[in-house]
Parts: C-alpha cells; sequence; structure tokens
C-alpha cells in the first residue's frame, strides 16, 4: 500500500447535504509516537494492521489498539498515536451539521474512541468504498458513503433491540411488558432504543404501527376497522384520529392518494 490522501473543499450546495467529507486516504505510520493534537473536524482511522495505544481526551488517557479497530477522532479532542508495531491505516475527515444528530444517536460518541468488531469486513468494504468514492468528485455518493460506512462502524451493543421491539409493536402490550418480552428492564430498553433510533419505545411502537397500518391500508382489501386491529388498536375511531394526527391526513385518504399501486378495496 502507498500512502496516499486527497483534501476536499465542500461548496454551498454541497454543504447542504448535511455531512460532507473534507480528506481520505491511505497511510503506514512508524511504530514511533506522533505528536498530539487535536482536529478541527470529526474524523475516523481505521486500523487494518498494528497495535498499540490511542491518547485520547483532556485526561490524557492511554486505549489498546489492535487491528482491526476504528479509532473515532473528534472535534477539538486531544489525541495521540502510540504505536507498538508498524500500522497500516485508512482515514476520512468530516464535518457537517448532521454530525449533531449522529452523535445524539450514539453514532458519535467520544467515550468510545476505540472500537473493535466480531466481523470487520462489512466496515472495511465500508471504508475501501468511500476511499474510492473520494476521488470521483460525487458529493452525493461521497455522503452516502460517509453516511454508510458511520452506520456500520457505530453499531452499538444495544443493536438489534429497536428491530426486536418493532417486531413486537402490533401487539397490543405496555412498555413493561415489551422490555419484559425483551429480556430487558424499562430503563435498558429506553436505552437501548434512544442509541439506535434517538427516540423513546413508545414512539417507536407507535411509528411502527402506523408504517404497517399504511402497508395495510395500500396493499390489502381491508377496511379501517380491520387495519385498526391489525396493527393493536382495538377503538377504529381512535386509531383514525391517531393516523390522521400524525400522517396528516385520515386513513380513507391516505388510501386513496397515499400508494404508487393506488386503493385495491373498499371501506
Amino acid at each position: 500500500m502507498q500512502n496516499w490522501s486527497t483534501y476536499l473543499t465542500p461548496g454551498a450546495v454541497e454543504s447542504q447535504l448535511g455531512l460532507f467529507c473534507l480528506g481520505a486516504g491511505e497511510q503506514m505510520h512508524d511504530a514511533k509516537p506522533a505528536p498530539d493534537r487535536a482536529l478541527g473536524c470529526h474524523a475516523l482511522v481505521w486500523l487494518r494492521e498494528g497495535r498499540g495505544h490511542l491518547l485520547h481526551g483532556p485526561d490524557r488517557q492511554l486505549h489498546v489498539v489492535r487491528a482491526p479497530a476504528m479509532l473515532w477522532l473528534f472535534p477539538g479532542v486531544l489525541h495521540g498515536y502510540r504505536p507498538a508495531t508498524r500500522w497500516r491505516q485508512a482515514w476520512t475527515l468530516f464535518s457537517g451539521p448532521a454530525t449533531a444528530a449522529l452523535t445524539s444517536l450514539g453514532h458519535l460518541d467520544p467515550s468510545q474512541p476505540v472500537r473493535r468488531y466480531g466481523d470487520p469486513r462489512p466496515i472495511d468494504r465500508a471504508f475501501t468504498r468511500l476511499l474510492r468514492v473520494s476521488t470521483q468528485h460525487n458529493a452525493v455518493q461521497l455522503t452516502g458513503a460517509l453516511y454508510d460506512l458511520i452506520g456500520q462502524a457505530g453499531t452499538s451493543s444495544g443493536d438489534g433491540v429497536a428491530a426486536r421491539l418493532a417486531e413486537l409493536a402490533c401487539t397490543p402490550m405496555s412498555i413493561q411488558d415489551y422490555a419484559s418480552e425483551l429480556g430487558l428492564t424499562v430503563n435498558e430498553l429506553r436505552d437501548a432504543v434512544r442509541r439506535t433510533t434517538g427516540s423513546t419505545p413508545h414512539e417507536l411502537v407507535l411509528s411502527t404501527r402506523l408504517s404497517s397500518a399504511k402497508v395495510l391500508l395500500a396493499e390489502e382489501d381491508l377496511s379501517v376497522a380491520a387495519v385498526a386491529r391489525r396493527v393493536g388498536y382495538d377503538d377504529p375511531a381512535y386509531f383514525s384520529r391517531l393516523f390522521a394526527a400524525r400522517v396528516g391526513m385520515s386513513p380513507v385518504a391516505f388510501r386513496r392518494s397515499g400508494s404508487i399501486s393506488g386503493p385495491i378495496s373498499s371501506l
């Protein structure tokens, strides 16, 4: 692998995408300490070979690093490399207003500056794609590749809980019952859902029910009352009011205008 780098200066329109890449590249890092510094943006460093430590934060804490691993560097936060062997790494710099939402979702977490993965192949593929796209002058593809990389690499221990809750969402239960069904406390359920969706279990259940209702209204020959029961509501009038408040139109109006295929049922 040869050392190479590209640095990018997003224009006004590219900046409106919410997340933009400022640079990317690959390099070999010798087995000697690098000067400590703080960046003005976010960075991801994908360590493909090597081991050592990452100095991170104002307390200068040393974190063990062993490839394959992702190093997460944050704006204004002091960091420094302490390689014990030669490092082979890929890197990218990025910024944008979307980083605030990614932080809220737990993908950008300063408390986890080093992450390792049971299966590093998806992360390696995502980083390889980003490196390739970074030289092609396509802002949309590059932003997509950056989101994909962060989504793959930001996987947390709570991942999977939100998907499992969504599978149960149309079964009428209390949040306590959902948590018990998943083998969690209510607080553990709340924390896991927040990390991956940024919302609460109640909001996830509600949005899942409404999304399921849209599918049924658009694609099935069911009455509104039957749709309401399918997604967990015994009272069709309450379901209709809730649907209208959240979706902006009644179930009947959605059936008429919210589907590409068009209505196929009678009400």
